[in-house]
Parts: C-alpha cells; sequence; structure tokens
C-alpha cells in the first residue's frame, strides 16, 4: 500500500508545474511523520527539493549544508522539505550515517531534523516534474520549488544529477521574493539586501515623463523604463537569525 497520495493534479502526470500555479497538494509519509501537504504549511514559505538517491555523496553534500542553514530559512518564515525517491527506512539509515560518520568543510554530528519524504512509487516527484527520463526513470533530478504562504509556486530551479545546489542562492532568491511581495519591488541582477532595487516600470508617457523631471527623492531614474530604489537593509525587517 502507498504511503503517498496525490491529493489534486491539475496537470498531466509529469509536466512541470509552473510559476503561479498552485502547488499540487498530497499526502506522505516522511522521516518526522505523515504530512499533508499544503496544510500543514499554512502561512509559512516552503523549499520543496527532491535529490537523486540516498547515500549518494552530492546529495550528502546539500543536506549538510542546508541542515546548518536551517535556523536561518526558519528566521525568515521558511521550512525545508526533502524528497528521493526512496523508502522511509533508506532515509532513515542514510541520516544516521550522515550524523554518525560525515564531515564537509569541518561541519560534522549534523542532525538532518526537516522532514524528507518517501516517495517510492514517484507520486509527488511525477506531480512536480521531478522524474525526467531523458536523465532517469528511477531517480529525481535536483527540483527546487519555492512556494508561498498561499502554496503558489513562485520559482522553480533544476540542477543535473551531477552537480550540488547553490543553497545561499536559494536563501537569496527567498529574500529577494518577500521584498519583492512587501514593497511592491523588483530586485536586479546580483541583488543582495540592502542593496538598491527596481522600481516597476510607468504605464503612460504622462508618468514615465514625471518620473525623469520630478523624481522621488529615495528613487533614481537612469531612463524612464529604468529606476532603482534605494532600499537599506535595515529597512526590511529581516530578523539577525536570518544571517542577512
Amino acid at each position: 500500500m502507498s504511503t503517498t497520495q496525490i491529493v489534486n493534479e491539475p496537470m498531466a502526470m509529469g509536466r512541470i508545474p509552473l510559476i503561479g500555479e498552485p502547488a499540487p497538494a498530497f499526502r506522505a509519509q516522511t522521516t518526522q511523520g505523515p504530512i499533508e501537504f499544503p496544510k500543514d504549511y499554512q502561512g509559512k514559505w516552503v523549499i520543496l527539493f527532491s535529490h537523486p538517491a540516498d547515500f549518494t555523496p552530492v546529495c550528502t553534500t546539500e543536506f549538510i549544508m542546508l541542515a546548518k542553514m536551517q535556523p536561518e530559512f526558519k528566521a525568515l518564515n521558511c521550512e525545508l522539505l526533502g524528497l528521493s525517491i526512496d523508502s522511509p527506512y533508506s532515509h532513515i539509515a542514510w541520516l544516521l550515517t550522515i550524523k554518525d560518520k560525515i564531515k564537509y568543510k569541518g561541519i560534522a554530528n549534523v542532525e538532518i531534523d526537516f522532514p524528507v519524504i518517501a516517495d517510492v512509487k514517484m507520486e509527488v516527484a511525477r506531480a512536480y516534474g521531478m522524474v525526467q527520463p531523458g536523465v532517469s526513470d528511477t531517480q529525481a533530478v535536483r527540483a527546487v520549488f519555492i512556494i508561498d504562504p498561499k502554496a503558489t509556486i513562485r520559482a522553480i530551479l533544476y540542477y543535473p544529477l551531477t552537480n550540488g545546489r547553490n543553497c545561499q542562492e536559494l536563501k537569496r532568491l527567498l529574500v529577494a521574493l518577500q521584498t519583492s511581495d512587501k514593497f511592491g519591488v523588483a530586485t536586479p541582477a546580483d541583488w543582495q539586501p540592502g542593496e538598491d532595487v527596481i522600481v516597476p516600470p510607468p504605464g503612460s508617457c504622462g508618468s514615465a515623463r514625471e518620473r525623469i523631471t520630478k523624481p522621488d527623492p529615495d528613487t533614481y531614474a537612469v531612463d524612464w523604463f529604468m529606476t532603482f530604489k534605494r532600499l537599506p537593509k535595515e529597512k526590511l525587517g529581516l530578523p539577525p537569525e536570518a544571517k542577512v
């Protein structure tokens, strides 16, 4: 009997759900007990990420780094949720091995206490388009879905089996999304908290002209369509525990 159940699946099996769509709901067994998603995560951001298999070296390094950063994600009202196409027993054995034997970048004795979904029948992985036959029919690629408190998919990242994710980039993107939501702005390339943000382009000729001729004191226009706004880090309201 399967321990995983897809609750609603508005897309064809295996199709990648898109940014702006509701995250597919599911029930599943995890290393922290059964969960119902998104019901159990109401009001929180979630980073749902898949890894190819337990007892694989690249995945092990990712888990160590994410576990180390978990308090920083929690400070940003974000929960981590892992997944692989393995059984609960395999997950438990692997996580115990990480704690007892593995050291990476000077980090050892790491307790992985975020849930890891057991998805032996690939039901969640297929609902989220994590199984890509051009790579493997038996393993999930390194998918990342950032899901907001309304259970809407806000960002999607995919990495191949051979290359580990940049965990700091996942946090940076989360902060950028939260900043855009809170202040109604966009963030430029390589943006870091505290740097200038981008004001949405004007919607009329009159407002475009006014932006150039009567700029707001907190903004500066490079051209009518490209206006930056100063947004110091202290105005973001980020908790110190987030370490940004």
